[in-house]
C-alpha cells in the first residue's frame, strides 16, 4: 500500500492531468537535462513506491513536475513515513517468529563453523558499519551533485528560477560545514562549497546584486583556499573580477583577474582562459590597449589548447562560445570594431537558443559597435529593439547594465530615444 500523500500518487496524479503517460513523460524530463535519456521505468517505480528518488533526482521532478523541491522532499518523506510505520505495524505480529528464526540461524552457523555466536554480536557490527561509513556521506555525493547540476547554466531559465532552485542545496550546505569531518572529506566539502557559493554570487552579479555578488565571492574565495585546489581558487578570482568589471571598477577588476591569471598557472585549464580574457576585457576598459591585446593573445592560445572537458558548456568551464562573448566586449570596449563584429558572429553561431542574456549582451555590443562607426541612430534602433524584446525577468542586472553604459555614449536624440526605452 502507497501512501495517500506520497510521491508516488503526487507524480501519477500531475501526470495524468497533462493527459501524459509515463514514456511521454519520460521524454518531457529529457528537455530538463539536456536531451539525456530518461528511463520510464525510473517513474514506474516511484510511482508505485518500489523505489523512492533519492535527492539527487529531486530538481529534475520539480522541473519536469511544475512544483517546488520541497514539495517533492515532503512527498518523499511521506511516503518513507509511511513505509516505516507499516514495517512497525507488521513487525509487531512477527517480532517473536523472527527471533526464533534468527537464533536457529546463528545455531546452525555455529555448528558448521565451530563458533559460538554471542548475543548481540550482529548487531554490533550493523553499528560499526554504520559509524564507519558516516551520516555524511549521502550529504556529501548530495551536495558534489549539486554543483555538477547547477554548473550547467540558466538553460533558458531566468537567474530568480534558478537561485531559487538552489536555496534548499545552501541550506545543507551551511547544515554540513558545521559539523566535523576528516581531512580528506573536509577538503573535498571545502571545494564544492567554493564551487556552489561561486555559482551564487554569479547569478547575483546577473541580477545586479553586485553587492552581494562580492559577498558571495568573498565566501567562495575563502573555501576555495581552504581546500587548496589552485584552479578553483583561479576560477573565483576572475569570476570575481567581473563584478567589479561590469559595474565600473576596471582598475579592481583588472587586479583581481591577473591574480587568477597568476593563480591558474602555465597548464591550458578552462580557469585559465576566463582569467586571461577577463584580464582582457578589464584592461581595455582600464585605458590599456596594449596590455589587452596581449591577454586577449594568451586567452586565444589557451582556448585553442584545452581538451574537451575543459571547453564544456558549464559555469565551471570555458566553452569556445563563452569565448568569443569575451572578446566581443574586450575589442568592443576598445573600438575595434571589425574584430568585434567576428566575435559577435563566432558566439552567436555557438550560441544555444534559447540563451536570452547571452543574445542579449552581444547585441548590445553590436549598438555600441554601430555608435563607434559613426551611426548613432542606428545603436539606438538597435539596442531599443533588443530591450523592447526582453522578457521582464531579464530586465535587471547585466544586460540593463551594459544598456545603460551604451545609453551614455549616444550624444542627442539617440541618448534621449533610448534613456525613455529603459525608463518606460
Amino acid at each position: 500500500m502507497m501512501a495517500p500523500d506520497g510521491i508516488g500518487v503526487l507524480l501519477r496524479e500531475r501526470r495524468e492531468a497533462t493527459g501524459r503517460s509515463r514514456d511521454e513523460q519520460a521524454l518531457f524530463l529529457e528537455q530538463f537535462q539536456d536531451g539525456e535519456r530518461f528511463d520510464p521505468e525510473n517513474l514506474k517505480r516511484w510511482e508505485t513506491e518500489k523505489r523512492l528518488p533519492t535527492p539527487r533526482w529531486h530538481p529534475l521532478l520539480a522541473d519536469g513536475y511544475g512544483l517546488a523541491v520541497q514539495e517533492i522532499v515532503r512527498a518523499v518523506a511521506e511516503s518513507r513515513h509511511w513505509r516505516r510505520s507499516a514495517r512497525r505495524a507488521d513487525g509487531v505480529d512477527r517480532e517473536e517468529g523472527t527471533t526464533v528464526k534468527r537464533r536457529n540461524f546463528l545455531g546452525v552457523a555455529a555448528l558448521a563453523t565451530g563458533a559460538v555466536a554471542l548475543p548481540g554480536i550482529a548487531e554490533a557490527r550493523e553499528g560499526i558499519d554504520a559509524g564507519l561509513s558516516g551520516s555524511d556521506a549521502g550529504d556529501l555525493a548530495y551536495l558534489d551533485g549539486a554543483f555538477e547540476r547547477h554548473r550547467g547554466g540558466y538553460r533558458g531559465r531566468p537567474p530568480t528560477t534558478v537561485l531559487s532552485r538552489m536555496k534548499d542545496d545552501l541550506g545543507l550546505l551551511r547544515d554540513v560545514l558545521g559539523r566535523p569531518h576528516p581531512a580528506t572529506e573536509r577538503a573535498g566539502l571545502a571545494r564544492t562549497a567554493a564551487g556552489i557559493t561561486g555559482l551564487v554570487a554569479i547569478i547575483q552579479h546577473d541580477r545586479g546584486d553586485h553587492r552581494d555578488a562580492h559577498g558571495w565571492f568573498t565566501t567562495a574565495e575563502q573555501a576555495a583556499r581552504e581546500c587548496g585546489d589552485r584552479q578553483m581558487l583561479a576560477w573565483v578570482l576572475g569570476r570575481h573580477a567581473m563584478v567589479h568589471l561590469n559595474y565600473g571598477a576596471p582598475n579592481a577588476a583588472a587586479g583581481l583577474a591577473m591574480r587568477a591569471r597568476f593563480e591558474s598557472g602555465q597548464t591550458p585549464t578552462a580557469a585559465a582562459a576566463l582569467a586571461a580574457a577577463v584580464t582582457a576585457r578589464a584592461l581595455a576598459a582600464a585605458g590599456n590597449q596594449e596590455g589587452a591585446l596581449l591577454a586577449v593573445a594568451d586567452a586565444r592560445d589557451i582556448a585553442e589548447h584545452l581538451d574537451g572537458a575543459q571547453a564544456a558548456d558549464t559555469w565551471f568551464d570555458y566553452p569556445m562560445q563563452k569565448h568569443h562573448v569575451h572578446l566581443s566586449q574586450a575589442f568592443t570596449i576598445m573600438g575595434r570594431t571589425r574584430d568585434a563584429y567576428g566575435e559577435q558572429e563566432a558566439a552567436l553561431a555557438l550560441t544555444r537558443s534559447p540563451s536570452v542574456m547571452t543574445r542579449a549582451l552581444l547585441e548590445m555590443d553590436a549598438a555600441a559597435c554601430m555608435s563607434a562607426d559613426g551611426d548613432p541612430t542606428a545603436a539606438a534602433d538597435k539596442a531599443i529593439s533588443v530591450w523592447e524584446n526582453l522578457p521582464d525577468a531579464y530586465r535587471d542586472g547585466l544586460v540593463r547594465t551594459r544598456a545603460e553604459a551604451l545609453q551614455q555614449s549616444l550624444p542627442g536624440v539617440a541618448h534621449g530615444r533610448l534613456g525613455q526605452a529603459l525608463t518606460g
